[in-house]
């Protein structure tokens, strides 16, 4: 039997019911908007692990699953006479518009960086408009979003402004120099070393690395996710050798543990 076609406005007439106070859902009426961020950010990124698996078949439900926060957060806006659905597709549709004016207006960019230079400087009068206290190009980047994320933002935004090397050797020639304040505060004996100072250049390397990551035209946020996901295959392919062996890596010596780390590298690549 065929199932029933729903429409966007079914999906929002489902939210309400579930809202309902008297035949709603008692998880669904106890959320707020804080509540559900969690829900928010965990469906964003079951969106972006379906997409890195592949597995597209499962996309239209993952997708399903995070349209379903924006119509929760619409739902709790009308509730409050705040906002309604209809208000977020009004807004980024005057956003998307505004920030396009080669294909909704009459402006013509050469290239690729005549587009994100406006796109910049649209964003940039965007902010002014909704608080002429800012005084920051970096006002408005979310202090929760993921710490590389966070830091390729920051980095990109000052970049937009001229605060950017041009070149990559001293961008390289930063990390070396962030490593090597970090080799300073681990001179001192360990009952002695600065915890707080180490943490402070641990903290430059990583965001000296995110530059060059950056400077090299790729995402830290997916690079890191390819690093996890191979160490994983690797050290699983050490665990098979190790149990295919009868052996317990707590007993194995550095040397054992290596030559089998050497193998994986080898039948993984």
């Amino acid at each position: 039997m065929k199932q029933q076609d729903y429409s966007l406005d079914d999906l929002l007439a489902i939210m309400a019911r579930l809202r309902d106070p008297e035949q709603g859902c008692p998880w669904d009426k106890k959320q707020n908007f804080a509540s559900i961020v969690p829900h928010t950010l965990e469906e964003a990124y079951e969106v972006a692990d379906t997409i890195d698996r592949g597995a597209m078949h499962e996309l239209p439900g993952e997708l399903g699953d995070l349209l379903f926060q924006v119509v929760f957060y619409a739902q709790l806006g009308k509730e409050q006479s705040q906002f309604d659905f209809n208000d977020v597709v009004q807004a980024i549709s005057e956003k998307l518009v505004r920030r396009h004016p080669h294909v909704f207006g009459d402006a013509a960019f050469n290239s690729e960086a005549q587009v994100k230079a406006n796109w910049e400087q649209v964003k940039a009068e965007e902010r002014q408009a909704l608080d002429n206290t800012a005084t920051s190009v970096l006002d408005d980047i979310p202090r929760n979003l993921p710490a590389l994320t966070r830091a390729n933002k920051i980095q990109k935004r000052c970049s937009a402004v001229g605060f950017d090397w041009r070149e990559l050797p001293p961008v390289i020639d930063k990390i070396h120099e962030e490593l090597d304040e970090v080799m300073a505060e681990l001179k001192p004996p360990a009952p002695e070393q600065d915890q707080d100072r180490i943490a402070d250049e641990l903290g430059d390397v990583l965001f000296a690395c995110v530059n060059m990551v950056r400077h090299l035209k790729q995402d830290p946020e997916a690079v890191l996710r390819r690093a996890n996901d191979k160490f994983e295959r690797r050290f699983r392919a050490v665990e098979r050798a190790l149990h295919s062996d009868g052996k317990d890596s707590r007993a194995c010596t550095l040397e054992e543990l290596d030559d089998y780390w050497r193998q994986a590298k080898v039948e993984q690549g």
